[in-house]
């Protein structure tokens, strides 16, 4: 699937324009309340009512209609961007934010002259914006975000939103060894070796009921359904399919290769490409600590 580049004219004085026009370029944006804080759940979500929400174990499993649960809210389908349920928060809106990791991008946000003069000397020369403590730089690829990997500078890309201030000039650059070297993720877990179906766990009373061969079925075709039936966001909702299936199956033995390669083919059925559906996998196990 081919990543989108960042777009140009792109900046609007209304939010909703901004928005519109950067969902076009294949950004997935989402309206920011004063602050540069997304809009709260709304009444049918709130306390983690719908069981869909960014810090949980499924992030942004949630069908709700609402601009709800920060970066996973963002969107590039234009009836959602205008639909009644999120014209309020529009109105309201006083920046737009994007989520990065859904348009392929990493954002190197320095917060100031001494970060930027580090990434000056030390990243390749990419494309720019100035904010306003410091400069955005993007590169194509995604990554784990993560704050404060060195004074002044954070990392924003995978489940990570940032504000959209403008298009920057200069040529985007390919995400460098350098910037991913930036996140130091602790080890992952070896992963278990695929166990019968009916074998107990250790420390569990009786089978554990992940392996009964209805339950793991039936988990793996919704699965399969949910990416199939994905009319945009295609990347975003694979990686969050991954999660949610290796959160309920992922840490008892479950799951083989063939079932990964399943939902490998029905990402790859709607235009992911084996490299993302590898990363996708990869990075969901490593949010579990699998």
């Amino acid at each position: 699937m081919t990543q989108p580049t960042v777009p140009g004219q792109t900046t609007s004085p209304h939010p909703l324009l901004t928005a519109r026009n950067l969902a076009a370029s294949g950004i997935p944006v989402l309206p920011l309340r004063r602050g540069k804080v997304p809009f709260g759940n709304c009444p049918a979500c709130t306390k983690n009512a719908c069981g869909g929400r960014p810090n949980m174990k499924a992030p942004g499993l949630c069908a709700c209609p609402h601009p709800c649960h920060g970066w996973a809210a963002a969107t590039t389908d234009p009836h959602i961007l205008n639909s009644p349920q999120w014209a309020r928060a529009w109105r309201e809106a006083a920046a737009v934010a994007y989520h990065p990791g859904g348009a392929g991008l990493t954002v190197v946000d320095l917060d100031s002259t001494d970060a930027i003069a580090w990434a000056r000397a030390t990243l390749p020369a990419t494309r720019t914006v100035p904010t306003t403590r410091g400069e955005h730089w993007f590169y194509l690829g995604t990554m784990p975000s993560s704050n404060a990997v060195r004074p002044g500078v954070d990392v924003k890309s995978l489940m990570q939103y940032a504000r959209w201030l403008a298009p920057g000039e200069g040529a985007t650059a390919p995400l460098p060894d350098v910037v991913r070297a930036l996140v130091v993720m602790q080890p992952s877990k070896p992963p278990r070796a695929p166990q019968s179906l009916t074998a107990p766990v250790p420390g569990i009373q009786g089978a554990c009921p992940h392996r009964t061969p209805a339950y793991l079925a039936r988990g793996l075709a919704m699965a399969e359904q949910r990416i199939t039936q994905a009319r945009s966001e295609i990347h975003a909702t694979v990686y969050r399919t991954f999660l949610a299936v290796l959160s309920t199956h992922g840490g008892c033995g479950c799951l083989t290769e063939a079932h990964a390669a399943r939902l490998f083919t029905a990402a790859q059925a709607k235009g992911e490409s084996a490299r993302h559906c590898t990363d996708a996998w990869t990075n969901a196990r490593t949010r579990l600590g699998l």
